[in-house]
């Protein structure tokens, strides 16, 4: 039953996202019904319902092993993790490393899923970060097809690019305690 609640977790994340790209003409129904504000707020509320049908399906998702990581990755998994969530945030930033990368949240996205499969060979993590990194993936070919040539923006000042590392550094801080107070250290002898 957890991994049905998991799975469609997962496509409503991605239904939702791909909404105004795949459905274009339902989105703007929505927009001219209900206005705009209570269309985005009945799209947060979707969003929110997906991610909290994720965490539910995964944290009660039987353990089924399909592989074994390999031992003495969770450093690799760390310094991943630290790459996507910069990339996660590159976008936003005003530096010369927001011109690095024409997707780089969903870039982000995919490196966060790669980290995780390191570390993680169960049923649950396959179908969680395998479908939210295949989502981030098929977005990328969405979002190319539909704008054709990238336009690379304008770079800004170093200043951006160390404010982008300081809140890379903070969030990565936040993250791993979150999932020290969950219970799965990502610095734990398991993971050396």
């Amino acid at each position: 039953m957890y991994f049905e609640i998991l799975i469609l977790g997962i496509f409503l994340w991605a239904d939702v996202h791909w909404m105004k790209r795949l459905m274009p003409n339902m989105r703007k129904k929505m927009d001219t019904r209900l206005g705009a504000g209570a269309a985005r707020g009945i799209i947060s509320v979707l969003i929110l319902c997906s991610i909290v049908m994720m965490v539910i399906g995964f944290r009660r998702a039987d353990f089924i092993p399909i592989y074994t990581p390999f031992e003495g990755v969770g450093p690799v998994n760390n310094f991943l993790m630290v790459i996507a969530v910069m990339c996660m945030g590159m976008g936003a930033s005003k530096g010369k490393m927001r011109t690095w990368l024409r997707h780089p949240m969903l870039t982000g996205v995919i490196i966060w899923m790669v980290a995780h499969l390191l570390v993680n060979g169960d049923l649950a993590s396959l179908i969680l970060f395998g479908g939210i990194g295949f989502w981030a993936a098929a977005t990328m070919v969405l979002i190319n097809r539909a704008e054709g040539a990238w336009v690379r923006p304008e770079a800004g000042p170093p200043a951006g690019d160390i404010r982008l590392v300081v809140i890379t550094i903070i969030m990565f801080t936040v993250i791993a305690s979150i999932h020290i107070l969950l219970g799965y250290n990502p610095f734990s002898a398991g993971y050396a």
